[in-house]
């Protein structure tokens, strides 16, 4: 009968040699596989139907992924209790490497997940596919999706936290976690592996409103800020109709009717249309923007080239605008979404109330009053975004030329 000791004490050879465990009258039996470099693997060899058959049981050793001998007993076992009710253990095992070769890798997951599922409910898809690319996929684009475990995510989660970007770690976890939903919804997966792992950093509710100097920094900085002319026009517009910044990189010419914008639903965050008044601020803006839009796209992307016209990236868009911050000497950060959010609490202080408010942001209410109230407030909206922009032109004082 095999020992630790023994186990330990075996030798590599010229040739790989196997040490029986015991005999367990016809049955089946243990043994230990030697291979000359002195590896040791764990077999259980048994007959039937006049063959000598063998099924590997897993390397030797006290790691998570190796077998101790008790181990390796327990297993023979379950392999001899499969014998007595007819079953083929080599068979089996054949079968399960079948299906396990042609299980679903995280790459091929990540692919169902944005065609079946993100395309089709998200209009942010692409920043989950930029995600996947940078992170997830370089990572673990060739494991089976079924291998992933909970240790896998945490690691991952760490990398991304150790080069200093904590808010995107959470990202990271947020999507991983839907994907891995889907794929227990498709039955690609039994569990997800994300259950049980918290978020990598605390994040803080949002309330960053840029004061009245900062609104002037701001808009002079975008001068000399190193961006094309086109990011700068669009950060502009978005201060100055206190739209979602999804919703003006996908401004078309279509959409501009006179002074009015009219969001489609299919682009407005809530799936609602929605019209916004455009003063003559505004107006200004789209005027310059004329001259370097695309067919299509007012605020296009200027990476297609001449001809081709692609709206501009939110995240390209976010990403110069951060990049540029210390330039316009603003000491604290902000991004394109405070840029709405100054808007609205400035109209607020110009003295309109909340409901206006959540009109011209297009925020969905909720209540019996909000089911039976069919009234558009244009008329309220134009008033408050006029006032907003005579508030914008008093603060800087200039033209857009």
């Amino acid at each position: 009968m095999l020992t630790d000791r023994e186990i330990a004490n075996a030798k590599g050879k010229e040739k790989r040699y196997e040490i029986a465990d015991k005999n367990d009258h016809g049955r089946g039996t243990l043994l230990l596989r030697i291979a000359p470099t002195g590896g040791k693997t764990f077999v259980f060899r048994y007959y039937r139907q006049g063959k000598i058959k063998r099924v590997t049981l897993g390397e030797y050793g006290s790691f998570p992924t190796q077998l101790t001998l008790a181990q390796a007993r327990g297993k023979a076992a379950e392999m001899i209790a499969k014998l007595e009710q007819g079953q083929d253990p080599a068979q089996e095992e054949k079968e399960r490497k079948t299906v396990a070769a042609s299980a679903p890798t995280v790459a091929k997951l990540a692919s169902e997940y944005l065609e079946k599922w993100a395309k089709a409910r998200k209009r942010s898809w692409q920043e989950d596919a930029r995600i996947l690319k940078k992170d997830v996929l370089p990572a673990w684009g060739d494991k089976k999706a079924r291998d992933i475990t909970r240790r896998d995510i945490v690691l991952l989660l760490d990398e991304i936290v150790a080069r200093g970007a904590q808010i995107a770690a959470n990202r990271t976890l947020a999507l991983v976690r839907k994907m891995f939903n889907f794929a227990v919804s498709r039955s690609i997966v039994d569990i997800n592996p994300c259950t049980g792992v918290q978020a990598p950093s605390k994040e803080h509710q949002k309330d960053r409103v840029l004061t009245d100097e900062e609104i002037r920094q701001f808009w002079q900085g975008l001068e000399t800020a190193s961006m094309v002319l086109t990011t700068k026009l669009a950060l502009r517009f978005m201060l100055v109709t206190g739209q979602r910044l999804g919703e003006v990189t996908q401004l078309s010419h279509d959409q501009l009717d006179g002074d009015w914008w009219t969001i489609p639903a299919g682009i407005a965050k809530n799936g609602k249309a929605h019209r916004v008044p455009l003063s003559p601020l505004a107006l200004a803006i789209l005027e310059q923007a004329n001259w370097i839009s695309g067919p299509n796209y007012v605020f296009a992307s200027p990476k297609e080239g001449k001809g081709k016209d692609k709206p501009m990236s939110p995240t390209a868009l976010s990403h110069a605008l951060r990049k540029n911050l210390e330039k316009m000497g603003i000491p604290t950060s902000f991004t394109p979404h405070d840029l709405r959010r100054t808007a609205a609490t400035h109209i607020g202080m110009l003295g309109f109330n909340r409901l206006v408010i959540s009109k011209i942001l297009n925020h969905v209410e909720g209540g019996v009053t909000a089911i039976y109230d069919r009234h558009t407030y244009d008329n309220e909206k134009r008033e408050a975004i006029q006032a907003w922009s005579d508030k914008l032109e008093r603060l800087f004082a200039t033209q857009i030329a």
